[in-house]
């Protein structure tokens, strides 16, 4: 059987981008928010995988991603801490995570996902705070689960269409 031809990208089966164990990876350049780009085309720098920061550094990478409008790449590195830090945090950094690619389905115009996504992350982080820390990292936590509250709702009006994502932003250290 021979390779089948992707017509989308040009591309054969058998040459997809994987990995060195030969999991799938997508290595076509991508926009800032994480949509794929035509192989060739110029990207964004994409956020290396698996990066072990202290959560400081996470929350301010994240923080700078977000203001810079690049809330996909800002969920990868709560993701790397989701991944990474103490099982005990696991939630919060899932929560946070979740709050930021609800943010960039927001900003794509996906409505339905972005406010679901929103909501899911305002919840998962709740539920972590309810153990009494409020400010983990220094992270204003109610700040931002109101920020992901109110933006959910205000995505699901449609006001002003797809969001800015740098515009829209959350405050990590210092309310939304």
């Amino acid at each position: 059987m021979g390779s089948r031809e992707n017509t989308s990208s040009g591309r054969t089966a058998a040459a997809r981008d994987r990995d060195s164990e030969g999991r799938a990876r997508n290595a076509r350049p991508r926009d800032g928010l994480g949509r794929p780009l035509p192989y060739g085309e110029e990207g964004v720098p994409r956020q290396p995988e698996g990066v072990v920061r202290r959560p400081e550094e996470s929350v301010a990478e994240a923080q700078r991603l977000l203001d810079e409008g690049k809330p996909f790449h800002a969920h990868e590195v709560f993701e790397d801490a989701w991944k990474s830090g103490p099982e005990a945090e696991r939630e919060l950094w899932r929560g946070l995570a979740q709050m930021a690619v609800g943010l960039t389905h927001a900003a794509r115009g996906n409505v339905t996902g972005g406010a679901r996504l929103l909501r899911r992350g305002a919840v998962a982080a709740e539920e972590w705070a309810a153990g009494g820390e409020l400010r983990p990292h220094g992270i204003d936590l109610p700040g931002v689960i109101a920020w992901a509250r109110e933006l959910a709702a205000v995505v699901e009006r449609g006001e002003g269409g797809p969001p800015d994502a740098g515009a829209r932003a959350p405050r990590l250290r210092g309310g939304a």
